[in-house]
């Protein structure tokens, strides 16, 4: 696999997936995307970092928009910030709108940027960090083994969901509410058929 391959799966797509499988077939596999005011302010805090920019700074040098690759696992996409320390050690810093939520797929996307940079650099990469705008504070993400080991878990569902051609079933949970494809999405009234047809089945079962 070389990263210009289209098995290459885009690192966005590995924070839709973890998040939500289903949003991220809406994206990925139907090219279905609306805004709301969440992406949009998260858009907002990108424009900061989204032009290519070279910048040294006491202790560190920074990149910011750089192009990554993994042939190993098969991924492509651009950091938001990497900053390179004393050492040349990179350490990359992905921009986030929100706070930290209780799901991982903030940390996964990053994880995978740090596998990036170790392929290319040739160099270990062993933390990063979320900088989560609502906050203005950094969180620190090690990046571990098992971290590493749900980014080549998720790149692979991804691509076997792309294989088949078939979306994921909805959530249908909190993670909905704040979701800007609920409408495309209409979880609720998927999850109605999906108890219909359960209601349904065990009335035919027990008329049996």
């Amino acid at each position: 696999m070389n990263r210009f391959s289209d098995d290459a799966i885009p690192l966005s797509a590995l924070n839709h997936w973890a998040y939500c499988p289903r949003r991220c077939g809406l994206i990925h596999m139907e090219g279905e995307f609306t805004d709301n005011i969440h992406t949009s302010r998260g858009n907002a805090e990108h424009e900061k970092v989204d032009g290519i920019h070279h910048e040294t700074r006491v202790g560190r040098h920074i990149e910011t928009a750089l192009p990554v690759w993994c042939d190993c696992v098969g991924l492509i996409g651009r950091c938001d910030v990497v900053e390179f320390l004393v050492d040349g050690t990179p350490y990359p810093v992905e921009y986030k709108h929100g706070p930290k939520r209780k799901w991982l797929n903030d940390d996964i996307q990053l994880a995978a940027q740090a596998i990036c940079l170790e392929e290319m650099l040739n160099r270990p990469v062993p933390k990063g960090a979320i900088f989560h705008a609502t906050s203005h504070r950094r969180r620190e993400v090690s990046i571990t083994p098992e971290l590493k080991q749900l980014v080549e878990e998720t790149a692979d569902a991804i691509r076997t969901m792309l294989a088949s051609g078939r979306l994921p079933p909805p959530v249908n949970d909190a993670r909905c509410q704040e979701c800007s494809l609920r409408e495309t999405c209409q979880p609720e009234a998927l999850a109605e058929q999906g108890r219909l047809k359960c209601l349904r089945e065990e009335l035919f079962s027990a008329a049996e």
